[in-house]
């Protein structure tokens, strides 16, 4: 079989095998004026279905938008949320980054390391029917250190974790027990989360809080005390920065901010000119 014949064997089969998601796959590329800005989401769809970004999935990806396959892949590889190896039921992130690693993140790490036993992206899987399988990775810092130490199941956020709570929280999934995110809703499954993140909803996403008192403690000071942020000064003469440069702070309608950006790049063309015959 041809190379050609190879790859052209793997689009059929994804196609075969998954008509639905390959026309969603379509439907996904429709959403954007370049096609190949909608890659991203097309690749968090193919985990959907298949628990990981597969050889077959990536060639479906390229024949939609017509690049070659290495140009998929360089994309799949880059980006750690793409996953070439299976991923189980849940996955189980553990912040370890500075501030969440001091706050204890790295002993729940480690603590889940054992109780599971595997290492940093490897998977738990299930014994028994009924049992779920749970992947384990240490992440880098998830924006929420007012919640420290933190994890995230599916990329839900679980707050002020503690060794204790994370062999919990591992007992709950695997034994199929509903739980909830701290600030979010209710936890799906991996795959119905990579679905999601293709940019297709399953309307839990005002289910739960949003925010919670750490992060709104700032506002709440700043409301009782008649706080507000500056407004924003027009530039005075001689300050370099044009009459277009001044409005496009007061106007940002996309029409105006689109001629404005277009002025001052002009502005500054002219200007690189000017100093380059000097």
């Amino acid at each position: 079989m041809t190379q050609d014949n190879a790859i052209a064997a793997n689009q059929l089969g994804f196609r075969d095998e998954h008509p639905t998601t390959y026309a969603e796959l379509e439907e996904i590329v429709a959403r954007y004026p370049q096609p190949r800005s909608a890659l991203l989401p097309m690749l968090h769809l193919v985990q959907s279905v298949e628990g990981r970004v597969t050889a077959r999935g990536i060639e479906a990806c390229a024949d939609i938008l017509g690049i070659s396959a290495a140009e998929v892949s360089g994309v799949a590889t880059f980006y750690t949320m793409y996953k070439r190896r299976p991923v189980g039921d849940y996955h189980v992130g553990v912040c370890t980054n500075t501030l969440c690693a001091v706050m204890g993140g790295d002993a729940i790490f480690e603590r889940l390391k054992e109780y599971l036993g595997v290492g940093n992206d490897e998977t738990a899987w299930a014994e028994g029917e009924d049992g779920k399988s749970i992947t384990l990775e240490h992440l880098e810092c998830n924006a929420a250190c007012d919640f420290a130490p933190v994890m995230m199941v599916n990329w839900e956020f679980m707050d002020n974790m503690d060794p204790a709570k994370a062999t919990q929280l591992v007992d709950d999934l695997r034994e199929g027990r509903e739980v909830h995110s701290t600030r979010g809703p209710r936890i799906c499954t991996w795959r119905q989360a990579e679905r999601v993140l293709a940019g297709f909803p399953d309307d839990l996403a005002d289910e739960g809080p949003a925010a919670g008192p750490p992060t709104l403690a700032g506002l709440e000071i700043a409301r009782e005390n008649g706080w507000k942020a500056p407004a924003p000064k027009r530039a005075g003469r001689g300050s370099g920065t044009s009459q277009h440069a001044q409005e496009a702070l007061f106007d940002t309608t996309p029409a105006k901010a689109s001629e404005h950006a277009d002025t001052a790049r002009a502005e500054s063309e002219t200007k690189i000119d000017k100093d380059s015959d000097k």
